[in-house]
This record gives C-alpha cells, sequence and structure tokens, in this order.
C-alpha cells in the first residue's frame, strides 16, 4: 500500500535525576558531597533510508517515546545517556511541525539524519553546588524534560521526469514502455491510484521516470485524485505533458493541464515541457497540431506507446530537455542567470 503522509507524535526522553551523596570512606574524614550528575535522554530522530518507498509503518504506530537517562550515583558517577530513537523514512520526507507548520527538515539524501526531538539534560549531582562555606549541600537537581513534537511527515518522491496528463492520456503505458515498472494499466479512468517510478535508459543516459494519477479540469477545487499527488512531481526536472491524440481540442486540453499545474505551484508551471500526443495507432493519418500553439512547450512529439513509434525520438528529446535543465541550474549557482 502507498502511503504519502502520515501525522506521529514524538516524546524525546528526559534526563536522569541529579545524586545527593557523600564519601564515607576509612580514613577519609569530611570527605565531602560525591553526587554525579543524571544521565541525557533518548533524542527522537529521523533517518533516510533509500530501502522504503512508503510512510505506510507510521500508519499502524503513530506514538514514540525514548528512553530517560539513567540517575547519577555515588563517587561522582554520571548516569549513562538514553539510547536515541530513530525512525526510519523514504528518502524525499518532508518534515514539518503540525502545530506551526514549521519546516524541519527535508531528507532527501540517503542516509541524511534529523533530530526531530531533543532529550532533556541530565540534573547535576550535589558535587556542583559545594562552596567553601556550604561544604556538604543537600541538594542536586531533577532531569529536564524531553521534547515533545507531532510531526506530519510528506513523502515527494525523486524522480527527473514527470508524466502529466488526464486519465488514460497513456502515461502509465509509456512508463511500462520505457522501464522495467509495471504500472496496473486498463481501458477506464484513474486505472492509477498511486504514483509509479521506472528508470529509463537511453544510450549511455539514464534517468527516473514518475507517473502520477490524472488530472481532471478542476482538480486544484479536489476533484479526481491527481492533485494530491502532485507534490510528487514538485522535484523533477522535466515535464511530459501527454494529451490523447484522439480527443477533440487537444489545445484546450493542454491549457487546462497547464492551469492545474500553476493552480497547485507556479514552480511546478514553469517547469520546462514537451507536448507529447499519445495513441497514434489509432489514427494513422494523424497531423500533430503546429507548434506555435503550444508556446510555451519545448516541442510537440507525438507518439504510440502500444507500437513504439515515436517513442526513441521523444527518450532523446528528453535527455536533451535534462541537459538543458541541468545546463540552467549550473549557471544559476554560478550566478550567471538572474
Amino acid at each position: 500500500m502507498f502511503i504519502d503522509e502520515a501525522r506521529i507524535y514524538v516524546e524525546a526522553g528526559a534526563g536522569g535525576e541529579g545524586m545527593i551523596a557523600f564519601r564515607r570512606e576509612k580514613f577519609v574524614p569530611r570527605g565531602g558531597p560525591s553526587g554525579g550528575d543524571g544521565g541525557r535522554g533518548g533524542h527522537v530522530a529521523l533517518q533516510a533510508d533509500s530501502n522504503l518507498t512508503t510512510l505506510q509503518d507510521f500508519r499502524y504506530r503513530s506514538r514514540y517515546r525514548a528512553g530517560r537517562g539513567t540517575h547519577g550515583g555515588g563517587s561522582n558517577r554520571t548516569g549513562a545517556d538514553a539510547e536515541d530513537v530513530v525512525l526510519r523514512v523514504p528518502v524525499g520526507t518532508v518534515v514539518r511541525d503540525s502545530e506551526t507548520g514549521e519546516l524541519l527538515g527535508d531528507l532527501d539524501e540517503a542516509g541524511q539524519r534529523l533530530v526531530v526531538a531533543r532529550g532533556g539534560r541530565g540534573g547535576r549531582g550535589n558535587a556542583h553546588f559545594a562552596t567553601a562555606t556550604r561544604q556538604a549541600p543537600q541538594e542536586a537537581e531533577s532531569g529536564v524534560p524531553g521534547e515533545t513534537r507531532t510531526l506530519v511527515l510528506e513523502l515527494k518522491l525523486l524522480a527527473d521526469v514527470g508524466l502529466v496528463g488526464s486519465p488514460n492520456a497513456g502515461k502509465s503505458t509509456l512508463l511500462a514502455r520505457v522501464s522495467a515498472a509495471r504500472p496496473k494499466i486498463a481501458d477506464y479512468p484513474f486505472t492509477t491510484l498511486a504514483p509509479n517510478l521506472g528508470v529509463v535508459s537511453i544510450g549511455e543516459e539514464s534517468f527516473v521516470m514518475a507517473d502520477v494519477p490524472g488530472l481532471l479540469e478542476g482538480a486544484h477545487e479536489g476533484r479526481g485524485l491527481g492533485i494530491r499527488f502532485l507534490r510528487h512531481i514538485e522535484r523533477t526536472r522535466f515535464l511530459l505533458i501527454l494529451i490523447d491524440a484522439t480527443i477533440d481540442d487537444p489545445v484546450r486540453e493542454y491549457h487546462a493541464l497547464r492551469h492545474e499545474l500553476a493552480s497547485h505551484s507556479p514552480a511546478l508551471a514553469r517547469l520546462p515541457h514537451l507536448v507529447v500526443p499519445t495513441k497514434l495507432d489509432l489514427l494513422p493519418d494523424y497531423a500533430p497540431p503546429a507548434r506555435g500553439l503550444f508556446p510555451e512547450a519545448g516541442g510537440v512529439l507525438p507518439i504510440s506507446s502500444a507500437t513504439g513509434r515515436g517513442v526513441d525520438a521523444l527518450l532523446h528529446a528528453t535527455v536533451e530537455g535534462l541537459r538543458g535543465s541541468r545546463g540552467a541550474e549550473a549557471a544559476l549557482a554560478r550566478g550567471v542567470l538572474p
């Protein structure tokens, strides 16, 4: 089951109590205070794991608590720190504070760790409170409570290319054609109920392609499924906008899809993209719309995923589009672009 949102409660451990103790050794008169400090409470941390692809584990358990630090001992012995609780999440997980909405971290690299609740400091033993005029202090500190938080986890898949289109536009068929992914394919709308990823190889190049459920006009107002999953292509650098070649008005369809992208995220609507009319096998004499009808697109490349017609040309154009986006990113990093 694909779960891309979760809400969890985390509680770090409290620090251990400081100790009140005195040295009581033979031949050591008036030995003085020797109470040790309490240990630190355990932290709660999240760690990105490339072997995970869903937040499903957090659906069945939503509360996590770290242990308390050990209390201090006599002879100035410090209590042991409690073990940290490390929760593994998929790469691409965004972490927010549920109450404030504050972005706490974006775990977009495997192995990256984020401490979301810090354990409390251990209390000081009475050895810390001795002075020249107070040589037998009967005082020690309690451990500090650990932090508590309610977190919202949101998974955003990592991919280079995103497939966008209405239901039954042929996104899953294209993904299955060009990669080893095996999404469900059928002749009814909303066959795709969750995002799918596939690795596409063309020559010496390879990239990750993401397919999300189809978009309906009005999706940003809650219609259909696609708007919920658009977050999974927010990280992509290039889009393929698939349009069923058999519909009456592909230009209107294109602008409707672009409107839904812009309503979700203006940055998503600004991504470079190609227009891809699909299902050419159903229209042997198909003449693609003029490129001028799609002024914001990088080109119009019709394909048939069923027969493979035009697919290689599309993949080569996609690689070139990714190279262009990489070049723009590098120039931006060097300060060449505004």
